[in-house]
């Protein structure tokens, strides 16, 4: 199931998918997540949404597994518990007990990896 989530503070549609997915991974206000992640990215000299940024600070937290052969739908199926940020082509969103959350419907993308998130 596809539930459209924008957790943008100022309620803008804009290329923001880093810091929405994490912070409802996170549980976590999208500016207070905004201000860690441009913490940690000013500090290593890279772009917040840069994919070698995202998956070193994905990789320092959480599991890994990857899934090239699947879309974001088959995953999404077959994980109906545990919330899990999901990377593909230029994207990353976030699922949670079975439920993509995201500005739009990306189940039919081919998806990269999957990062198991605990608390």
């Amino acid at each position: 199931m596809w539930r459209y989530y924008n957790a943008n503070a100022r309620g803008n549609n804009v290329n923001d998918c880093v810091v929405r997915a994490i912070s409802k991974a996170e549980g976590k206000t999208w500016d207070q997540t905004y201000r860690e992640l441009s913490t940690i990215a000013q500090h290593e000299g890279i772009l917040l949404d840069d994919v070698n940024f995202v998956e070193n600070y994905l990789d320092k937290r959480y599991k890994r597994a990857c899934h090239y052969s699947k879309t974001v739908g088959e995953f999404l199926e077959e994980h109906s518990r545990g919330t899990f940020l999901v990377t593909m082509q230029g994207h990353i969103t976030v699922i949670v007990d079975g439920v993509l959350y995201d500005t739009f419907d990306c189940r039919d993308r081919r998806m990269w990896c999957a990062w198991t998130v605990t608390k």
